[in-house]
């Protein structure tokens, strides 16, 4: 055999057990994100899952083992945190709650440094604030930043709009306007039951702002949505 070839055979030998050496460290982190993207879009769908296979599957070595750049698998992970967190919160686990809005904090950092213009961890973040009480400026700048790398997507709109609406006084006039337009967006869309819930979170003060966008829509659109606010109170 000449040198050449015995050559080219130790590198074709060595690059193939490399692949299989590859295949057998990615597979399992592959295996996970494919899990997390799964339990992404059933969680974006509003699904509801048990807080302990949430826990279960949030404390996994292979979620752990996750990249901070995969970001439908941060996703995932930050929507089923973000579960954990409120599940504390109205448990009374202050110790939980610490817990997982230190993790929220750290895994929001992290994956914004990949992906700076991820609108739902930027509301993820200012959400974050709201629960622990802070909605100062630095707050209200999460979300400013969440309508400004997503402005007109429904999907996001029908969960930043539950959450911008408690704040809405507090907001600059130029925000102020993207909530209002995006509320008076969601009843035109169809998305009655989020802008009615939003409607019902909403501070006796604001609701006159409220109630301009309500009379922009026609009759139908109208009707659909006081309905549904009505069930929402009987």
């Amino acid at each position: 055999m000449s040198l050449k070839l015995a050559i080219q055979r130790l590198v074709m030998l060595v690059l193939g057990g490399s692949g299989l050496i590859w295949g057998f460290l990615v597979l399992p982190t592959s295996d996970a994100s494919d899990d997390l993207r799964y339990i992404e879009t059933q969680l974006l769908r509003s699904e509801t899952f048990d807080s302990k296979a949430l826990a279960v599957e949030l404390s996994s070595p292979a979620a752990e083992a996750v990249s901070a750049c995969d970001s439908s698998s941060q996703t995932a992970l930050l929507l089923i945190e973000m579960r954990l967190t409120q599940a504390a919160l109205r448990a009374g686990a202050v110790d939980d709650f610490d817990r997982h809005a230190n993790s929220l904090e750290t895994r929001s950092k992290e994956t914004l440094g990949c992906a700076p213009r991820d609108s739902l961890v930027w509301l993820v973040a200012f959400s974050l604030k709201i629960l622990h009480g802070q909605s100062d400026k630095q707050a209200l700048d999460l979300l400013e930043m969440s309508y400004e790398t997503s402005p007109n997507e429904a999907w996001i709109g029908i969960r930043r709009i539950i959450a911008a609406m408690p704040v809405l006084a507090l907001l600059s006039q130029p925000l102020q306007e993207k909530v209002l337009a995006e509320f008076e967006q969601l009843a035109r869309s169809g998305f009655v039951y989020e802008a009615a819930r939003s409607y019902a979170g909403a501070s006796t003060s604001t609701r006159p702002l409220l109630l301009d966008r309500i009379q922009r829509l026609d009759a139908r659109e109208q009707k659909l949505f006081w309905d549904e606010v009505e069930k929402m109170q009987s």
